[in-house]
């Protein structure tokens, strides 16, 4: 039977059943294991068609011969490319889970934000990985080959690849998370925007230091690409936040 004394009224005139803490503890083992099996079911369907996925990941690179340096190299190889394509596909069903999860004990202002910055850096992240693919990955191989060519023949091992590969992927989805994490700060009132266009000469020099540790390769343009990128989001992330303040 519930009682008057199982509600909880807020502010914004919500009402919201208030649970044991077993019962929000069980509810999240509940979605953290669906989070799992659909990582695992994705993984399963990708390792299937593991052989498209490796072609979709040569494709940036031309006049290149793969190879494996031991007998297992390229099953481990398809092992982890199957497992980041269902980390990947799996994502926005993990963040569903998530925003279910935490929906029940938000407000309807916490809603109207957290909702859309959610979708937005998930959002991001595919931009990030597109950006990567079509203009990093291909400036930083085309540079290697161009510096290399007709001095040594391109041989390259596969698994190697990969990890030069996912490194870009991955650094470059994080990166464009910035917009996400000014708009936070600026709601948040830590930094307000005037602030941030302020210190716009502090940003350039990040933004330079950052495009070099997060590449893991050492020519120029790669670098410059991904600083690029990331200057243009901030102040992207800059703008969104006067039109939100404002």
């Amino acid at each position: 039977m519930v009682t008057n004394s199982d509600f909880n009224f807020t502010n914004n005139d919500t009402v919201t059943l208030e649970l044991p803490f077993s019962e929000h503890i069980e509810e999240l083992r509940q979605r953290l294991f669906h989070i799992v099996w659909i990582i695992l079911l994705l993984t399963c369907v990708a390792f299937i068609e593991v052989k498209l996925l490796v072609k979709i990941l040569e494709l940036p690179v031309d006049n290149v011969k793969f190879f494996q340096l031991s007998p297992g190299e390229y099953f481990v190889s398809t092992v982890k490319i199957s497992f980041y394509t269902g980390l990947l596909f799996g994502s926005p069903f993990a963040i569903g889970q998530i925003i279910l999860f935490l929906l029940p004990g938000l407000t309807k202002k916490e809603t109207k934000v957290i909702l859309p910055l959610l979708l937005s850096s998930l959002c991001l992240f595919g931009l990030g990985l597109l950006f990567s693919y079509y203009a990093l990955i291909p400036a930083a191989l085309n540079f290697f080959l161009n510096y290399s060519d007709e001095v040594i023949e391109p041989l390259w091992s596969f698994d190697q690849y990969f990890e030069f590969i996912l490194v870009l992927f991955y650094s470059t989805g994080l990166a464009f998370q910035i917009p996400i994490i000014q708009i936070l700060l600026g709601l948040l009132n830590f930094v307000s925007a005037q602030q941030m266009l302020g210190a716009w000469r502090y940003v350039i020099l990040v933004s330079t230091i950052i495009g070099a540790i997060l590449t893991p390769s050492t020519d120029p343009l790669t670098q410059l690409l991904l600083s690029f990128a990331i200057l243009l989001l901030y102040f992207s992330g800059v703008g969104i936040l006067f039109l939100i303040k404002n």
